[in-house]
């Protein structure tokens, strides 16, 4: 078995390299951020350079927790290829260290890297993301949320339910426009049919202006306002449109409870949550995936590519990945199945890989 010191350098040369290829990345990303943010802020006289930079710094953390993969993916490639060179693990291959003995201290480090920012980088990132969404939309005055997608919302009131269709949602979802509601009674008999072109929540009711009310056998009559009561509250409309990046890690079943109350979707929280469940596995099969691309000997050639098959094979898990995600957002996949499948299928194909080329 491999032995405690050797385990622990091989986990540290890991995070090491790791640790330099992620801050650089982040680096490009704030650089780039910021850049795309002054030319914004050109447009509007007197925005402190101090506020700019502190925009872009809060916005940062999100997005290079997306490349985080590529940066494992990209961190054990130059760790193995390292070790390699040097021929510390052609030392420990002569000892009887197997590869599967080498590749335990990367794959754990991976792991524990993934419930780290699962757990406590991941909730801060959404927290000084949703901050610095308030403070941009501040500066260039525009609406945090915006939904055009046919938004439905289920609701009941005091003596009916409804049905409420949408072609615009602003403001979070508390002022819509395009309006179409479908009343029943509590028994489920159609009452009315109510179109309007436009409405905005109140406290126990939603303000419906310009609508045409349509019902069984009865005339079409306009209203200028219509009073549709609801048992939604403001805050829990406005708190489903949260965006699912800006939502802390362990908050989101209870905001996908919540959402799912009121009669909107919540696949987007599911999905982020479970998304993020899987991160220590996607983590650990990139290792697993480095190794197969940067375990030769350099002095055999080929090096250059073995790492562009390495980011080759990086670049087509990503695009699977975003098609499944995708296609778990829209409904036709479940969420566990969107986040967890591509973690799982990179984890097999690595280990598969392994096998056939070190013990086959």
């Amino acid at each position: 078995m491999i032995g405690r010191t050797l385990g622990i350098y091989f986990a540290l040369r890991f995070l090491q390299s790791l640790t330099v290829i992620f801050f650089t990345i982040f680096g490009l990303i704030y650089m780039a951020d910021f850049v795309e943010m002054l030319r914004r802020a050109g447009d509007v006289p007197n925005t402190p350079i101090v506020i700019v930079l502190l925009v872009c710094l809060m916005r940062t953390p999100s997005i290079a927790e997306q490349v985080l993969p590529f940066a494992t993916l990209f961190g054990a490639m130059a760790a193995f290829i390292s070790l390699t060179r040097k021929l510390e693990l052609v030392v420990a291959r002569a000892a009887g260290v197997s590869v599967w003995q080498f590749l335990a201290p990367p794959v754990i480090a991976a792991l524990g890297l993934g419930v780290v920012v699962v757990t406590l980088l991941s909730p801060g990132a959404a927290l000084m993301k949703k901050e610095a969404d308030i403070i941009e939309a501040g500066i260039f005055k525009t609406q945090l949320s915006a939904q055009d997608s046919n938004l439905w919302i289920r609701q009941r009131g005091r003596d009916q339910q409804s049905i409420l269709r949408a072609d615009l949602a602003v403001d979070s979802g508390l002022r819509l426009s395009g309006v179409t509601v479908y009343v029943f009674d509590l028994k489920g008999r159609f009452v009315e049919r109510v179109d309007a072109a436009e409405g905005r929540l109140l406290p126990g009711e939603w303000e419906l202006k310009s609508a045409l009310v349509t019902a069984p056998a009865v005339d079409p009559r306009q209203m200028e306002i219509y009073h549709l009561g609801t048992n939604l509250l403001p805050a829990q409309v406005a708190q489903s449109f949260v965006a699912p990046e800006t939502v802390p890690f362990w908050s989101l079943p209870r905001l996908a409870e919540d959402t799912e109350s009121v009669g909107l979707d919540s696949v987007g929280y599911r999905l982020r949550f479970q998304q993020l469940l899987a991160l220590p596995t996607l983590l650990a099969a990139m290792v697993l995936i480095a190794a197969c691309f940067s375990l030769k000997l350099s002095r055999m050639g080929g090096v250059g590519l073995m790492v562009l098959g390495g980011v080759g094979s990086g670049f087509v898990l990503y695009v699977a990945s975003k098609l499944i995600s995708d296609l778990g957002g829209a409904g036709m996949l479940s969420a566990p199945v969107a986040a967890w499948s591509p973690a799982i299928v990179a984890n097999l194909l690595g280990g598969l890989t392994l096998l056939n080329r070190e013990d086959g």
